[in-house]
């Protein structure tokens, strides 16, 4: 990846290791390595360090080499985790080390995914709160007791320490970090060029809007699809329990082991995040948004979305309208 000499802004560290995880550490590489001239000078200097000696195999057959070693932390001012080997890989002490001594003179920590073990083995989330992948959640629980695990969110914050979910969240994380250093125009940038969404406003954590199954072949998932596909529908407890077959009682203990919430919290979240989507377009008028969501009304639908979001509609889509316009090339 070019490298530009003239930056100034925050030093990101991506670590490299044996056995890494190349969706996770492509992403860390997009958001903070792409070059960004209309960022300015100020903009972030990335730079892969190497924990260990190489060479390192990366997921999908590829060898990759590191533009430092681990060395480097001493300078860095953010510390991505891209994923880890293994969550019954051990950790490195000497990286432990370097870790606690980073975020002892005030670095960030960030983790993607199985990333969290290795924040979690320096001991720096002892009596804090952590995300993870739901596949991983049990795993870091059971081996570090003292950390609060949060697997139904995309991302948690603890002290200057930052934890993904799964994969994709971990986008959803460091545009959070961009928009926390560069504010909301720059996250909406690079979310514009990433094809992502720009879904957060004001300073709010982002919990999971859209909850999915947390396990793995979960028997609500298909009623999920379904929910989603027809938004509008009058989903009543009733016909949800009737399209998967189950009484009324077990229905919500099993929607709830599935995603961590009921299903009128559920649906409104998601009725809420299509809502964005269908504002932010052209001439989109508030009551058409709110049938073609399901709120039935203009009151509803301001209702939810400003107890979800924080704003009304209309204060989201002017928002999102003067960004756009204010990062739009100029004619």
């Amino acid at each position: 990846m070019t490298k530009s000499p003239h930056l100034t802004g925050p030093l990101v560290a991506a670590l490299v290791y044996d056995g890494l995880c190349t969706f996770e550490f492509g992403i860390v590489a997009e958001i903070f390595g792409l070059s960004r001239p209309e960022m300015g000078s100020g903009w972030y200097r990335f730079e892969s360090v190497a924990i260990e000696q190489g060479p390192f195999r990366a997921h999908g057959g590829l060898t990759v080499s590191a533009d430092s070693g681990i060395e480097r932390l001493n300078a860095a001012e953010i510390i991505v985790v891209p994923g880890w080997r293994g969550i019954d890989s051990p950790v490195p002490e000497n990286l432990c080390e370097r870790l606690r001594d980073a975020h002892a003179r005030g670095a960030r920590l960030i983790s993607l995914c199985s990333g969290a073990f290795v924040l979690a083995a320096t001991g720096l989330l002892d009596g804090g709160v952590a995300a993870t992948h739901w596949r991983y959640a049990d795993a870091l629980r059971n081996r570090f007791p003292s950390i609060d695990v949060d697997e139904a969110s995309l991302y948690r914050s603890h002290n200057a320490i930052f934890t993904a979910a799964g994969s994709a969240a971990g986008i959803d994380l460091l545009i959070e970090i961009i928009r926390q250093d560069f504010g909301a125009p720059a996250a909406n940038s690079v979310a514009r060029r990433l094809v992502m969404p720009a879904h957060r406003t004001g300073g709010q954590a982002q919990f999971l809007e859209r909850p999915v199954a947390q396990r793995e072949g979960s028997e609500i998932s298909p009623l999920l699809d379904a929910m989603r596909a027809d938004i509008a529908l009058d989903w009543t407890i009733g016909k949800m329990a009737h399209r998967c077959r189950m009484s009324e009682r077990t229905f919500l203990r099993r929607f709830a082991e599935a995603t961590g919430t009921t299903p009128g919290e559920w649906l409104t979240a998601e009725r809420v995040a299509i809502a964005k989507d269908l504002l932010c377009g052209a001439g989109a008028r508030i009551d058409d948004v709110a049938n073609a969501v399901g709120f039935g009304s203009a009151h509803t639908l301001r209702h939810h979305f400003r107890r979800k979001i924080g704003i009304s509609p209309t204060e989201y889509r002017t928002r999102f309208l003067a960004e756009a316009r204010e990062l739009a090339p100029a004619q």
